[in-house]
């Protein structure tokens, strides 16, 4: 009889979580279009979102303050002085121990040893240097200077070759000359590459052959193998930039003794020569501040500064300031090393939620190539102002009219789902796929037919409307806190005739020192300039020519501004402004209105502020066309112009 199987879990370690819930297209797209119809395009506020993120998800901006951070701590705790304290440390132990060999000895050698000692330069690579061919006494001060020229070999290998721990496990002289072996075959590689050696390619393959282990990122060729060491040996020269002159000084001199054979320095002053050659474009020039107390070698050293530069590199990522710039840039295994995994979650969050917004089509190229808000997008924008708008509607009046603006007439061609206390027929083919479709998911005795299933057969009034709706775009309305509002009841009455009453005919002119028309998305991105004029005069010819082109629709004009008209539209197409208002703008603009009336026009002005010019105004006008005036105050305007379009529409029904 078989055990049954044992099964494990842990952390999944392949690739993004199966499991994490998808990005919230939803709360997104809702800040994006906040922050568009506060002005923004739509490409600054996809950037915008991504700065400051999502509940649940850290924006670009708190991942850039931790990359500062940990840049900072990097400088702030370390200096660069770690192999040459090692050396002196190694050095006073050798001379210790030396000492203590030669004072028992009474020969004449060991005095001229002593002396010899103490004649030593203060300055420690001159004493190294100079002991070179001194022959040790005591064993331990042999191993102490020994130790000293294996730390510098290891130190500088380190310092170009990442590698070189795992490749290397001793510093023994067959190990050493491997080592040279190797620099050389990397130079001669490099020098017929720079010569445009037809070769090349078998050459780095013989290279990597027998000298493999010492890269463990594993280049693929000869130019990513240059771009490894390059960076890496750009990091070693600004390290030693940014030590003092007295501290290169030294070093400069202590390599010689590197492994003890001044070949493998050598060896490498050409390795860098090849490498600044073949790559100028790594910052060679560059420094660092160090300010800590913690003492780092010269292989942490370069390592301290490929961090530093990796930490630039995500720090401009994060930042998005440059052209074309996306979420997916960002270097995720470069966040991981250097914040961890859970920073990785985050921008790789972001980085999806960028794609699935294009992806699902929120988004597409406007003709001049700019970014702009899909129909897609549009609708659900309007849907959300719509639903705020019903909600006001609702709690004031408890009003149904939107969600049965269909209830008698013919059928729109749409449905809907069924809601409490709806009464029209069903439409019965969505109703059952709605079922199918329910049942195959859930894969069980499920019921046939249920509520949630129901949908039914949606329908518009047989009344049909041509709607202009003209709304002010002078300056006044973004400096009082308009604008968004203006846009917000725009999108709501743009997306309630769209889908409930889609016979009617409705034109969004927007009006400042010139009127124009505009569609909805133009609407919504559009940015406040600063411009002095309110051009009602303008706007209405416009609302005139759109109310006439529709003759056997109830002609509806919705007027929503926060000022009087200071501007008028002259023969030649020139906008004339004047403030104080002129006359002639107040005639224009009331013999405009006057032929609207004639034409049997229901008009609605919705007035913002409280201006007493502008109320005098608008109320005078009101009462010349038979119109309402409304004062709803900036949270009521939705509702205001939304209610009052539907009380038109239900008088003429």
């Amino acid at each position: 009889m078989t055990s049954p199987s044992r099964y494990s879990y842990g952390p999944w370690h392949g690739g993004p979580d199966p499991l994490a819930p998808p990005p919230d297209l939803s709360a997104a797209l809702d800040q994006i279009g906040r922050d568009v119809m506060d002005g923004a395009s739509p490409r600054a506020a996809m950037r915008e979102l991504l700065r400051r993120g999502l509940p649940g998800t850290t924006g670009m901006d708190e991942l850039g303050r931790r990359i500062w951070r940990r840049r900072t701590e990097i400088t702030r705790r370390h200096r660069l002085d770690g192999t040459l304290q090692q050396v002196r440390e190694l050095l006073n132990k050798a001379l210790t121990a030396e000492r203590q060999a030669l004072f028992p000895d009474p020969d004449d050698d060991a005095r001229f040893r002593e002396a010899r000692l103490d004649a030593l330069p203060p300055d420690t690579a001159r004493a190294v240097t100079e002991l070179a061919d001194y022959n040790w006494r005591s064993p331990e001060a042999a191993q102490a200077y020994q130790q000293i020229r294996d730390l510098l070999g290891q130190q500088l290998l380190e310092q170009r070759f990442e590698g070189i721990k795992r490749a290397v496990q001793s510093s023994s002289s067959e190990d050493v000359e491997r080592i040279r072996r190797m620099l050389s075959d990397l130079n001669d590689l490099l020098a017929a590459h720079s010569r445009g050696a037809s070769d090349t390619p078998q050459r780095f393959e013989e290279f990597m052959r027998k000298h493999g282990d010492f890269f463990p990122e594993r280049p693929r060729n000869v130019e990513e193998l240059i771009d490894a060491l390059a960076a890496r040996a750009a990091a070693a020269q600004r390290m030693l930039n940014s030590m003092s002159a007295q501290q290169r000084a030294e070093l400069a001199e202590l390599v010689q003794q590197a492994f003890g054979d001044p070949r493998l320095a050598a060896q490498l002053a050409t390795l860098d020569a090849h490498l600044q050659a073949l790559r100028p474009g790594e910052d060679w020039q560059g420094s660092e501040r160090f300010r800590g107390q913690n003492p780092l070698g010269l292989g942490e050293g370069a390592q301290a500064m490929v961090d530093l530069a990796e930490l630039d590199a995500l720090a401009e990522q994060l930042a998005q300031a440059y052209a074309g710039a996306r979420a997916e840039d960002i270097d995720l295994d470069a966040l991981a090393r250097q914040l961890g995994d859970e920073a990785r979650l985050d921008a790789r969050r972001l980085t999806e939620l960028e794609r699935q917004l294009e992806r699902h089509g929120f988004f597409e190229r406007a003709p001049d190539g700019s970014l702009r808000l899909s129909p897609k997008a549009m609708r659900r924008l309007g849907a959300q102002a719509l639903n705020d708008v019903v909600g006001v509607l609702r709690s004031r009046r408890g009003e149904r009219e939107l969600r049965r603006a269909g209830a008698a007439g013919e059928p729109s061609g749409g449905s809907r789902p069924w809601q409490f206390g709806d009464s029209e027929p069903w439409d019965v083919p969505r109703t059952v796929r709605n079922s199918v479709l329910r049942r195959s998911a859930t894969r069980s005795e499920a019921p046939l037919l249920t509520v949630e299933d129901v949908e039914l057969v949606d329908t518009e009034q047989r009344a049909r409307a041509a709607v202009a709706l003209c709304v002010d775009t002078s300056w006044s309305m973004v400096q009082d806190g308009h604008w968004v509002p203006m846009k917000r009841t725009a999108l709501a009455l743009h997306h309630l005739v769209r889908t409930r009453f889609r016979s009617d005919a409705l034109e969004l002119i927007t009006f400042g020192r010139h009127a124009q028309s505009v569609d909805i998305a133009d609407l919504t991105g559009l940015g406040g300039v600063w411009e002095q004029g309110t051009n009602l005069h303008h706007a209405l010819l416009l609302a005139g020519r759109h109310l006439r082109r529709h003759p056997d629709a109830a002609p509806v004009l919705l007027v929503v501004t926060d000022g009087e008209p200071t501007a008028h539209l002259e023969p030649d197409g020139e906008a004339v402004f004047s403030y104080p208002t002129q006359p002639q703008t107040l005639a224009l603009t009331v013999r405009e209105m006057d032929g609207l009336a004639r034409h049997g026009t229901a008009v609605s002005i919705v007035m913002l502020g409280d201006d007493p010019r502008l109320a005098v105004f608008v109320h005078a006008l009101a009462r010349r066309c038979g119109g309402r005036v409304l004062d709803p105050g900036v949270d009521g305007l939705g509702a205001a112009v939304v209610g009052d379009y539907l009380r038109h529409r239900k008088r003429r029904s």
